[in-house]
């Protein structure tokens, strides 16, 4: 049985030795701020729909018959309007993409536009959520806007997730941000559930030595008929 132990303890060490080079640290990567629970800050104006490719907007020139219908913003994020041209506004909100045309019209073709602007096919703002979930992908934001919500649209942790290990990655005003949350310590109501906004990139980090656990587990059977194998051997 010697044979057994020792090669059990050989898997056991090189799965620390693996964990023990593993870099988990956060944070450390140019242009990133890392902010705990409190400080990880909303997005300029919160929960807003935004323009994207392939998006149909109704759009209405108050008293311009002519310049009002249906527009359809192209793969480049633009839509291409009477008498201005292309208008880019990926990422607008309805109303800037308004504001933007009005000032475009104003003076030269039209005085005082007034420019509404009604999102009829628009492109759901979405939440991504990986690593160990059950069912990582892209999720709905409206259906997502705190972090436990998010979690549990994409199937709740998997067998292998380090639930103080989630971060919550965000662009705000042209600065990366990453949260660092307990999602264990949020759903038992040690904290408050985080605000989700779309865009957010959520990722859920994985507990080493539990994946070792496994592995050498799923190995148990193989190595007990060997050691026994070559138990009767030696006898």
């Amino acid at each position: 049985m010697s044979f057994f132990r020792n090669l059990l303890l050989a898997l056991a060490g090189a799965g620390f030795l693996a964990g023990c080079a593993t870099d988990r640290s956060t944070g450390m990567a140019p242009g990133i701020e890392l902010t705990d629970l409190a400080s990880l800050p909303a997005p300029e104006g919160g929960y807003v729909t935004r323009v994207q490719p392939g998006d149909q907007l109704e759009i209405n020139v108050v008293n311009s018959e002519l310049l009002s219908g249906m527009y359809i913003v192209d793969d480049n994020g633009e839509l291409v309007f009477p008498l201005i041209g292309a208008v880019a506004v990926k990422g607008d909100s309805p109303t800037r993409v308004g504001e933007k045309i009005a000032q475009r019209l104003s003076g030269r073709y039209v005085r005082n536009p007034d420019v509404r602007v009604v999102p009829t096919e628009l492109s759901q703002p979405t939440v991504s959520i990986g690593g160990e979930v059950e069912k990582p992908g892209a999720y709905p934001a409206r259906l997502s806007r705190t972090l436990a919500r998010a979690i549990n649209n994409a199937g709740g942790l998997s067998e292998y997730a380090k639930s103080e290990d989630v971060l919550v990655l965000r662009t705000v005003n042209g600065q990366n941000y990453i949260g660092a949350f307990n999602i264990e310590a949020i759903q038992r109501g040690n904290y408050p559930d985080p605000q989700i906004y779309a865009d957010d990139i959520i990722t859920v980090g994985d507990s080493p030595a539990r994946r070792r656990l496994s592995q050498i587990l799923q190995f148990m059977p193989l190595l007990s008929t060997t050691a026994i194998l070559i138990d009767r051997v030696g006898r």
